[in-house]
């Protein structure tokens, strides 16, 4: 009995696969020379965009090519135009433009630490030295703070909304490796008399309060500089934000961390963590499945936890209940646990 024609093996994932990198420099290259702009601008064909960008023709459509075959583009009578989500997240002139992002996801560290991925997987974690990205004040993450922002924006504006919906009292709030910041600042413009303390190291927090300054909340933003382990955090807050910062670690350090936690809310105070939460087959959905990769090269023991771990890890350090929110469009979710 022969085979059917799309059961034949084929090498062609191998190749795709052996040349994803060539996507990824595709990209960084046409928000450089700001191709998706250009071409949102009204410049169509290879020698406008070209003129626009400052490279050559050839290069140029070759380029526009390449981006049309991974649906960055399409192209239509030698007429090149944007997809609506190129239009969203990579023309310049758009409020939700994401290019600043390549500056922290193809900062060296990031990116480099993909070339020790076989010495990671021998090992359990980050093969790269000084503990990877949760090295003690590490500069990474002031880049990660200018450059993420955008990404971040719809979050902080959307958990706001889930958590404090009413925003008709005072709310005082903790925002643990606040980064930009713009977690409790969402949470301080959803609520006039939210009253948040962003806690960080020293320079990433000059990030976040240029941004609180710029939400004309900085009148009600403090700052506590140094490690969520190892500074005090004082007491009484009725939110303590945990974005994006658990899978760092593995889960002994989060319960230690989440303990701490516990204990500066006030009665009846929550916490709120945001997280990449895959499926417990941990296969699905990709996107959120696929960070325990990033985890694995960048940091000692983190991970991308399921919600049954994180659940599991909230009721150790004391939390009575926890429930699990999508945040869509985002491909993550917030999980808001009760003291």
């Amino acid at each position: 009995m022969s085979t059917p024609a799309s059961q034949q093996p084929s090498p062609q994932l191998f190749f795709q696969t052996m040349n994803a990198h060539h996507r990824t420099e595709a990209l960084k290259t046409a928000i450089e020379l700001e191709v998706f702009t250009a071409i949102g601008e009204g410049n169509t064909t290879v020698a406008d965009i070209a003129k626009r960008c400052g490279a050559s023709e050839k290069g140029t459509r070759v380029l526009c090519d390449f981006l049309t075959t991974m649906e960055m583009l399409t192209k239509q009578n030698d007429h090149y135009a944007l997809t609506l989500d190129s239009s969203v997240f990579l023309d310049k002139r758009s409020p939700a433009y994401l290019g600043t992002a390549t500056q922290f996801l193809g900062d060296p560290l990031m990116a480099g630490s993909a070339k020790f991925m076989t010495q990671a997987v021998q090992k359990g974690g980050t093969a790269m030295p000084d503990d990877g990205t949760v090295a003690p004040d590490n500069p990474i993450w002031v880049t990660f703070a200018r450059a993420m922002a955008p990404m971040m924006m719809l979050p902080s504006q959307l958990i706001p909304k889930i958590v404090d919906p009413q925003a008709d009292r005072k709310v005082k709030v903790l925002d643990i490796a606040a980064g930009h910041g713009l977690f409790g600042i969402g949470f301080a413009k959803n609520n006039p008399q939210a009253e948040i303390t962003a806690l960080d190291w020293k320079a990433v927090l000059e990030v976040a309060k240029e941004n609180a300054e710029k939400a004309g909340v900085a009148d009600r933003y403090s700052t506590i500089e140094g490690s969520a382990f190892d500074v005090e955090f004082g007491s009484g807050y009725d939110l303590v934000l945990l974005t994006n910062f658990l899978h760092h670690f593995d889960a002994p350090t989060c319960e230690t961390l989440l303990r701490k936690v516990h204990a500066a809310l006030a009665d009846g105070g929550r916490a709120v963590t945001l997280e990449f939460i895959p499926n417990d087959d941990r296969v699905t959905p990709p996107d959120a499945a696929g960070f325990a990769m990033v985890m694995l090269l960048g940091t000692p023991s983190g991970d991308a936890y399921t919600y049954a771990e994180l659940e599991r890890m909230l009721a150790n350090a004391g939390f009575s209940r926890s429930t699990l929110h999508p945040l869509p469009p985002s491909i993550q979710h917030i999980v808001i646990s009760e003291k």
